[in-house]
């Protein structure tokens, strides 16, 4: 039935949980699931209590395949089974290959010291393991303690996991805004510049309208002109009053060259005010690149001071190992101390036994007194080394608390360098759009310059119109001042040439600021990933030197296994001596004697 069963479950894709409790699964049972949770991807929890799935070695082994293949299980409850040591290492070694499982429960069965040291040992490779219960097991409280430190030890590496993956969301998060933010002011400022142009091309447009209207009104004066040149020949006498005329149109000649050449003076200067003002604005930009590489050099320092502090903190773990050396050293020196004196206790003991035939009743009584002295001094040893063993075990905790709370000041001086990087852009964004601005009304103010130089150009060329009204004798003038006037334009258009190009160079430092900014964020985020993988080796060679004062641990604990079980050998001894001597005293004949008496 639990064939069928499992079966149609391989193929199930919405059973979660799975409650199979007290069901007396055998060898074809234990198969079974084992193909169950190779081809299942659904169950993420499993119940298999009172089941004695151990005692059924193939069985067994064939589930903790299918369990080694598995990566989507979480929680397993293996209780009462009857498993034994062999079981726990295959268990152990189906758990080094799973990535899933979270919970397993292993109370009141018979898995043993051996089965507790590879549950223990696949603890190293296994870092999703949160929850191991192994109660009623016989397994040795030293090894119920490592196991509990280590699965803490997993519980703390996801945690951080978590905390630098959702950081580092964060910070992608943050680096896509910036982008999207860049590119759209970028796509505005090359909006405004078409913009720009397309409004000059327009400009350009109207002036070469406006100047083919002004040559179809010159044909027709000169039309006029012409007939005005016969009424001329019939009015010789107008002559005198068109030649005061005309020399009172030279003097207000005169004034407007006058006025032309005051006009292009000031426009002289006005240019040579904003070459001044693009050279002011080069030098502060210069400035400010000059202030981000200082910055840049401040970020370097501070990652330095950050690299020292790790290599402080690797100083004082190699001081604490080296302490821990020497205390090791100090406990083999006092082990084989003691081993040196059992030995002469030893001896002792022989010349006793030899002399005893000769003292008997008195040499009986010493020794008792001497056995029990050394039976305290053998005590108030061991009470000394596990006051030492206690003392070990507070500092390797104090050295533990002070490496997390470095890792916590260095992960707090990480966010603080990122939170001045960002404030320093945003400022940087905020003064490049001030000059953005500053542009613009640079801009507008050379078109109303431009705008004010048309108007003026419109009423000489009015003027113009009236004083072709007059005698033929001011055609010759009328055409100087066209010339007059091409040049003029030539002029302008020569000066509107000079403040494109001008603009045009603008628009290239600003691109080239642009591209500089591009590269100190490419540098920023070079800085970051240092930062990251300086952190992630921090962490990396954390988690080494806590496996390593672990395995100190653990080695401490079987010296002082060792110890107990020496102590215990020469306690039965003791014993087994003080039997001989009073077996010795009571066959002896003074004991027959006394007994007798």
């Amino acid at each position: 039935g639990i064939q069928l069963l499992l079966h149609g479950l391989c193929s199930n894709t919405s059973v979660k949980s799975l409650d199979l409790k007290g069901n007396n699964l055998r060898t074809m049972g234990a198969e079974a699931l084992g193909k169950l949770l190779r081809q299942n991807k659904s169950i993420r929890s499993l119940t298999l209590e009172w089941n004695s799935l151990g005692m059924w070695e193939e069985g067994f082994s064939f589930f903790c395949q299918g369990l080694r293949a598995n990566n989507f299980l979480q929680h397993l409850d293996l209780r009462n089974n009857q498993i034994n040591h062999q079981g726990a290492g295959e268990l152990a070694m189906a758990l080094t290959q799973n990535t899933s499982l979270q919970e397993l429960d292993l109370r009141w069965n018979n898995i043993g010291l051996l089965g507790g040291r590879a549950l223990l040992n696949c603890l190293h490779s296994n870092k999703t393991l949160k929850r191991l219960e192994l109660a009623g097991n016989n397994v040795p409280g030293d090894i119920l303690k490592a196991v509990e430190q280590a699965l803490d030890h997993n519980q703390d590496r996801e945690a951080i996991l978590s905390e630098a993956q959702n950081q580092v969301n964060i910070l992608s998060k943050e680096v896509l805004s910036l982008k999207d933010e860049k590119n759209k002011q970028f796509m505005d400022f090359v909006d405004t510049v078409d913009k720009q142009k397309e409004e000059r091309a327009r400009s350009e447009k109207m002036s070469a309208a406006r100047v083919s209207q002004l040559q179809e009104a010159l044909d027709e004066q000169y039309s006029i002109m012409n007939s005005l040149k016969t009424k001329l020949q019939m009015t010789e006498a107008a002559l005198a009053l068109s030649e005061q005329k005309v020399h009172n149109l030279g003097e207000l000649l005169n004034a407007m060259k006058q006025e032309q050449n005051c006009v292009t003076e000031c426009h002289f200067r006005e240019l040579q005010q904003q070459k001044q003002e693009g050279a002011d604005r080069e030098g502060r930009l210069l400035h400010d690149l000059s202030a981000a590489s200082e910055k840049n050099l401040l970020l370097r320092n501070q990652v330095d001071e950050l690299e020292r502090k790790c290599k402080v903190q690797q100083d004082q773990l190699f001081q604490v190992k080296q302490d821990l050396t020497n205390t090791t050293a100090e406990l083999k020196l006092r082990a084989v101390e003691a081993e040196e004196r059992l030995e002469m206790e030893k001896r002792r003991f022989k010349q006793s036994l030899e002399d005893m035939e000769s003292r008997q009743v008195k040499e009986v009584d010493r020794m008792t007194q001497h056995m029990e002295a050394s039976e305290r001094s053998m005590h108030n040893r061991i009470q000394r080394l596990e006051a030492i063993r206690i003392s070990l075990e507070e500092e390797l905790s104090q050295v533990k608390a002070a490496a997390l709370t470095e890792r916590g000041q260095a992960e707090e001086e990480l966010i603080k360098v990122r939170s001045q990087a960002r404030l320093e852009e945003q400022q940087r964004l905020e003064h490049l759009e001030e000059k953005l601005r500053l542009m613009t009304e640079s801009r507008d103010e050379a078109q109303k310059y431009c705008l004010k130089q048309k108007e003026m150009v419109a009423e000489a060329q009015a003027k113009a119109k009236q004083l072709s009204l007059y005698a033929d004798g001011l055609r010759r003038r009328l055409d100087e001042l066209q010339q007059d006037l091409d040049s003029k334009e030539e002029e302008k258009v020569t000066e509107l040439n000079k403040v494109k190009v001008e603009l045009q160079e603008q628009i290239r430092h600003l691109e080239a600021e642009h591209a500089a900014q591009d590269g100190l964020r490419e540098k920023i985020a070079a800085l970051e990933r240092q930062l990251k993988a300086l952190s992630s080796n921090h962490r990396e060679a954390l988690l080494d030197k806590e496996g390593e004062i672990s395995l100190l641990l653990e080695k401490l604990r079987m010296k002082e296994a060792e110890i107990f079980r020496v102590r215990e050998e020469e306690a039965q001894r003791a014993s087994f001596l003080q039997n001989a001597i009073m077996a010795y005293v009571q066959g002896s004949p003074l004991g027959t004697h006394s007994s007798r008496k």
